[in-house]
Protein backbone atom coordinates (compact mmCIF):
# COMPACT_ATOMS: atom_id res chain seq x y z
CA UNK A 1 0.00 0.00 0.00
CA UNK A 2 2.73 2.16 1.01
CA UNK A 3 4.68 1.66 -2.70
CA UNK A 4 1.65 2.24 -4.53
CA UNK A 5 0.91 5.53 -2.69
CA UNK A 6 4.48 6.37 -3.39
CA UNK A 7 4.07 5.88 -7.14
CA UNK A 8 1.16 8.11 -7.34
CA UNK A 9 3.02 10.57 -5.78
CA UNK A 10 6.15 10.00 -7.85
CA UNK A 11 3.70 10.23 -10.63
CA UNK A 12 1.88 13.46 -9.98
CA UNK A 13 5.41 15.19 -9.10
CA UNK A 14 6.39 14.14 -12.72
CA UNK A 15 3.33 15.57 -14.25
CA UNK A 16 3.73 18.87 -12.68
CA UNK A 17 7.44 18.68 -13.68
CA UNK A 18 6.37 17.99 -17.34
CA UNK A 19 3.80 20.88 -16.97
CA UNK A 20 6.37 23.50 -15.27
CA UNK A 21 9.06 22.74 -18.44
CA UNK A 22 6.46 23.09 -21.45
CA UNK A 23 4.99 26.16 -19.54
CA UNK A 24 8.33 27.68 -19.58
CA UNK A 25 9.43 26.68 -23.14
CA UNK A 26 5.72 27.97 -24.21
CA UNK A 27 5.84 31.18 -22.41
CA UNK A 28 6.28 33.56 -25.04
CA UNK A 29 3.18 31.45 -27.27
CA UNK A 30 0.98 31.55 -24.31
CA UNK A 31 1.67 35.36 -23.35
CA UNK A 32 1.08 35.82 -27.40
CA UNK A 33 -1.89 34.23 -26.84
CA UNK A 34 -3.38 35.57 -23.69
CA UNK A 35 -2.80 39.10 -25.61
CA UNK A 36 -4.57 38.42 -28.21
CA UNK A 37 -7.63 36.83 -26.61
CA UNK A 38 -7.81 39.36 -24.23
CA UNK A 39 -7.54 42.25 -27.32
CA UNK A 40 -10.26 40.10 -29.29
CA UNK A 41 -12.68 40.19 -26.17
CA UNK A 42 -12.06 43.86 -26.17
CA UNK A 43 -13.14 44.25 -29.10
CA UNK A 44 -16.31 42.07 -28.73
CA UNK A 45 -17.24 43.40 -25.08
CA UNK A 46 -20.91 44.34 -24.72
CA UNK A 47 -22.26 44.99 -20.90
CA UNK A 48 -25.11 42.04 -21.59
CA UNK A 49 -23.30 39.79 -19.39
CA UNK A 50 -21.43 37.09 -21.33
CA UNK A 51 -19.07 35.62 -20.26
CA UNK A 52 -16.39 37.50 -22.06
CA UNK A 53 -17.36 40.25 -21.03
CA UNK A 54 -17.75 39.59 -17.19
CA UNK A 55 -14.25 38.23 -17.59
CA UNK A 56 -12.90 41.23 -19.25
CA UNK A 57 -14.65 43.21 -15.83
CA UNK A 58 -13.17 40.81 -13.68
CA UNK A 59 -9.36 41.33 -14.87
CA UNK A 60 -9.72 45.00 -14.37
CA UNK A 61 -11.38 45.44 -11.12
CA UNK A 62 -9.19 42.67 -9.62
CA UNK A 63 -5.84 44.16 -10.91
CA UNK A 64 -7.36 47.87 -11.20
CA UNK A 65 -6.27 48.20 -15.00
CA UNK A 66 -8.17 49.04 -17.77
CA UNK A 67 -7.17 47.46 -21.40
CA UNK A 68 -4.83 45.44 -22.62
CA UNK A 69 -1.68 48.21 -22.03
CA UNK A 70 -3.76 50.96 -21.09
CA UNK A 71 -6.73 52.79 -21.25
CA UNK A 72 -6.15 54.07 -24.75
CA UNK A 73 -7.03 50.38 -26.20
CA UNK A 74 -10.94 50.97 -25.23
CA UNK A 75 -10.97 53.92 -27.84
CA UNK A 76 -11.25 51.26 -30.92
CA UNK A 77 -13.61 49.40 -29.25
CA UNK A 78 -18.01 49.36 -30.22
CA UNK A 79 -18.35 49.99 -26.80
CA UNK A 80 -16.59 53.17 -26.21
CA UNK A 81 -18.16 54.91 -28.87
CA UNK A 82 -21.50 53.92 -28.22
CA UNK A 83 -21.06 53.97 -24.14
CA UNK A 84 -17.25 55.16 -23.08
CA UNK A 85 -15.54 52.86 -20.50
CA UNK A 86 -17.26 50.44 -19.38
CA UNK A 87 -17.21 50.57 -15.32
CA UNK A 88 -14.94 48.34 -14.53
CA UNK A 89 -12.33 50.95 -16.02
CA UNK A 90 -13.33 52.68 -12.31
CA UNK A 91 -10.84 53.72 -10.04
CA UNK A 92 -13.28 54.75 -7.31
CA UNK A 93 -16.19 52.06 -6.61
CA UNK A 94 -19.18 54.90 -7.25
CA UNK A 95 -18.14 56.38 -10.72
CA UNK A 96 -19.18 56.24 -14.26
CA UNK A 97 -16.40 57.17 -16.15
CA UNK A 98 -17.79 57.38 -19.67
CA UNK A 99 -15.25 59.24 -21.67
CA UNK A 100 -12.91 60.85 -19.23
CA UNK A 101 -9.65 59.20 -18.83
CA UNK A 102 -8.94 61.32 -15.77
CA UNK A 103 -11.09 58.16 -13.80
CA UNK A 104 -10.42 55.05 -15.41
CA UNK A 105 -7.05 53.20 -13.83
CA UNK A 106 -3.88 53.52 -15.40
CA UNK A 107 -1.95 52.17 -13.30
CA UNK A 108 0.77 49.97 -15.05
CA UNK A 109 4.08 51.57 -13.47
CA UNK A 110 3.24 48.51 -11.08
CA UNK A 111 2.69 46.15 -13.63
CA UNK A 112 5.63 47.12 -15.83
CA UNK A 113 8.41 47.64 -13.31
CA UNK A 114 7.55 43.65 -12.32
CA UNK A 115 7.19 42.53 -16.10
CA UNK A 116 11.06 44.72 -16.19
CA UNK A 117 12.41 42.62 -12.83
CA UNK A 118 11.26 39.10 -13.97
CA UNK A 119 12.61 39.69 -17.10
CA UNK A 120 16.23 40.46 -15.75
CA UNK A 121 15.61 37.60 -13.54
CA UNK A 122 14.68 35.51 -16.66
CA UNK A 123 17.73 36.82 -19.08
CA UNK A 124 20.38 36.65 -15.94
CA UNK A 125 21.06 40.27 -15.90
CA UNK A 126 21.57 40.17 -12.02
CA UNK A 127 24.51 40.09 -9.94
CA UNK A 128 25.89 37.64 -8.02
CA UNK A 129 27.54 39.00 -4.46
Amino acid sequence: MLKLYAMFLTLIFLVELVAAIVGFVFRHEIKNSFKNNYEKALKQYNSTGDYRSHAVDKIQSTLHCCGVTDYRDWTDTNYYSEKGFPKSCCKREDCTPQRDPDKVNNELIGIFLAYCLSRAITNNQYEIV
